[in-house]
């Protein structure tokens, strides 16, 4: 499947901003599961520093501010040809051993919530008590924007019973890390045919299973990945997958504009 994707976002600031570095998580790589055909990040309002390869083997950009700008507009754009492999990514990199995805992080705790929900889980396997996770969160969890944070912990959003992608994969990423499974966090692209227009970027869960490397779970939508996904970054959490982070010195209030569409290329000639 070929997809084009063109992914807007756009600070806007109270007052203008005096000095602020951001890292940009933007930019796909070539994966068993995908091919980038052509792909662009332009930066308006802000300097582009550095580019350099993460500690999880991130393409990151470094953008900073200096002076009086009053908004920064991110755009990243291209197209990614896409293959399903059964949500396999592949095996584990020589250059990060498995073991540090076994770490807790402040979001992805293995608090009692997580442990209830894991000593539940039913199946003769690693792999089959993950498939019986997605399921479980997707008949008992509501997906509903607004009702969590960035800061919002694994434990939290499981309690609550609500949140979006981000806290379906932490909880994944969680119960797995319980289970004594590498799990890592990632963030990219879904296509949803009904819905070329979308707010923001999609994240899921991917465990390491001996036999067959990595493999992604999406218990938002119940499902592995397959070919309509794009994966940009990955990470033990949010954190260090988010498509931007950083810091901002001044600039009072600020506001968040995401625009994001992914179509098939296909969809998109038969619009044009």
């Amino acid at each position: 499947m070929l997809l084009n994707i063109n992914h807007v976002t756009e600070y806007s600031y109270e007052t203008p901003v005096q000095f602020s570095l951001q890292r940009l998580r933007l930019t796909p790589l070539d994966s068993a599961g995908q091919t980038i055909r052509d792909w662009a990040v332009t930066i308006e309002g802000a300097k582009s520093e550095v580019a350099y390869t993460d500690q999880y083997e991130n393409h990151v950009r470094l953008v900073s501010v200096e002076g009086e700008h009053p908004s920064v507009r991110l755009i990243a754009s291209g197209t990614v040809e896409t293959r399903d492999t059964d949500g396999i990514f592949g095996p584990a990199s020589p250059n990060i051993p498995l073991w540090l995805f076994l770490r807790q992080t402040p979001l992805t705790t293995t608090d009692k919530p997580i442990e209830k929900l894991v000593e539940k889980l039913e199946g003769d396997s690693e792999l089959a008590k993950l498939h019986n996770l997605m399921e479980r969160l997707h008949k008992t969890m509501t997906f509903k924007p607004g009702t969590t944070s960035v800061a919002t912990t694994a434990g939290e959003a499981l309690e609550a019973q609500t949140g979006v992608c981000q806290d379906y994969a932490h909880i994944v990423i969680a119960s797995a890390r319980k289970m004594k499974v590498p799990a890592r966090y990632v963030s990219g692209y879904l296509y949803m045919p009904d819905l070329e227009n979308q707010t923001a970027s999609h994240a899921w869960a991917e465990c390491y299973l001996e036999g067959l490397g990595w493999v992604g779970f999406d218990a938002a939508n119940k499902v592995c990945p397959d070919e309509r996904y794009v994966r940009v970054a990955c990470g033990l959490d949010y954190k260090d997958a988010a498509p931007v982070s950083g810091m901002t010195i001044g600039g009072g209030k600020e506001s968040l504009a995401v625009k994001l569409s992914v179509a098939s290329q296909s969809q998109s000639q038969s619009q044009s």
